[in-house]
């Protein structure tokens, strides 16, 4: 391996194609268990590389040459070998200071508390201290390292600041949430280190209550790009913000899923496929999932078990699919009923309502929910306000499968 990345647990990574993006070298992922990093660093048998959790202190003893940065913090992210000798650098610094830019959130004179104690929350406690931060608070369940606890951090309902540098969230485990918001009246700003999910439920939940938040994708790009500079002998002082946004939105378009939600008959399965392989991605279908599993038509389990059974195998389903990363996603018509479901999907997903006109919908027998026209009409006044509230892009379907499915795909191609 000449450039890659370093980490116990790899196989959610998006570096490769974010260095993809960046420069023309090959970009590898090597994982590594604890008791291997000592040997892989002594051979030396690399260009430069990357370094994730939990190695971000565990490399630097065996390190040359620190830069004041990386030594001040206690964490290296990025390793060059230049001529037998290991410099270490931290460009998760940088990415930092670039992810409070691209939230808008100014820590200076503000109350902060960074979750973790690890190489990324010791690099967050230096980026708030050196933007202004009146106090700088790292929380552990441990109390390490002078942390305070979680039950005293929920006593601190002035912070304003809350920066995520713990897993907690993280995929396969989506659905966690490292802390509660509600304690925090005074929250202005919550950061996360997180980018796959894209969105976690705590960065759902600030913006429900009103804060300014942000996943950890565009950290994750701006230090890559830092890094890049590294990597190659070039100065970083030149790193431009459009280079970085550049990256990210191609990124982010890429892992995205395309969400389809809108009322039964309205065109999501059909144009879902046909947007599926307009941008090559995987299609998903949560009824046919659901069938799967219940071994069973949907309006036969109806009939035998009743809606809240069934919401409850769909709600099962949409955490399931949800995990996904890059995929055409198209949702029974009541999915989007469950602000829970709503959640799950948005961590991955853009959500695209389909909006079709009343009367272009069609009543079958195998929805129970509409199975004639006058209960078709009774849940598209119910649902529509429901589908337009939680979408983050509308689609009228009133022409053809091939314009409405490429409309949608407009939306994903950068």
């Amino acid at each position: 391996m000449k450039y890659g990345l370093i980490g116990e647990k790899l196989s959610h990574s998006y570096s490769c194609e974010i260095h993809a993006l960046i420069a023309s070298y090959d970009y590898e992922l090597k994982p590594l268990a604890k008791d291997e990093v000592a040997h892989f660093l002594q051979e030396r048998d690399f260009c430069a590389i990357n370094v994730t959790i939990p190695y971000k202190e565990v490399v630097i003893p065996y390190l040359d040459v620190i830069s004041d940065e990386a030594r001040a913090i206690g964490a290296v992210n990025t390793v060059v070998n230049k001529d037998g000798k290991l410099f270490g650098y931290n460009t998760d610094y940088y990415g930092i200071i670039a992810l409070f830019e691209k939230a808008n959130i100014d820590p200076s004179g503000k109350d902060a508390l960074v979750l973790g104690t690890g190489g990324t929350a010791k690099t967050a406690s230096a980026v708030l201290r050196a933007l202004g931060a009146k106090s700088v608070s790292k929380v552990s369940r441990s109390k390490k390292d002078g942390a305070i606890d979680y039950d005293e951090a929920r006593e601190r309902k002035d912070t304003q600041i809350i920066f995520n540098a713990t897993p907690v969230g993280m995929y396969p485990s989506d659905e966690q949430q490292p802390i509660d918001l509600r304690y925090f009246d005074n929250l202005e700003g919550v950061l996360h280190a997180i980018y796959h999910p894209l969105c976690t439920n705590l960065t759902l939940q600030a913006k429900d209550r009103g804060a300014k938040a942000i996943g950890g994708l565009y950290m994750l790009v701006a230090q890559a790009v830092y890094a890049s500079r590294l990597f190659l002998g070039k100065d970083i002082s030149d790193v431009r913000k459009d280079e970085i946004e550049s990256v990210y939105e191609k990124i982010l378009a890429q892992k995205q899923n395309v969400v389809l939600v809108g009322m039964p008959s309205s065109g999501k399965s059909t144009i879902g496929k046909r947007v599926a392989r307009i941008l090559e991605r995987e299609f998903v279908d949560t009824d046919s999932e659901i069938e799967k599993k219940i071994e069973m038509p949907i309006a036969d389990f109806f009939a035998k078990y009743g809606e809240a059974e069934f919401r409850k195998t769909e709600s099962e389903t949409v955490n399931e699919v949800s995990k996904k990363s890059a995929a055409v996603i198209a949702t029974g018509g009541g999915a989007v009923l469950d602000q829970n479901n709503v959640n799950a999907l948005k961590r991955n997903g853009k959500i695209v309502f389909l909006d079709r006109k009343l009367q272009d919908l069609v009543a079958t027998k195998s929805r129970p929910l509409s199975s004639n026209t006058d209960d078709l009409k009774k849940l598209y006044e119910k649902r529509y306000p429901v589908y337009s509230a939680c979408a983050d892009v509308k689609i009228v379907n009133d022409a053809s499968v091939n314009k409405a499915a490429y409309a949608i795909a407009k939306e994903f191609e950068k």
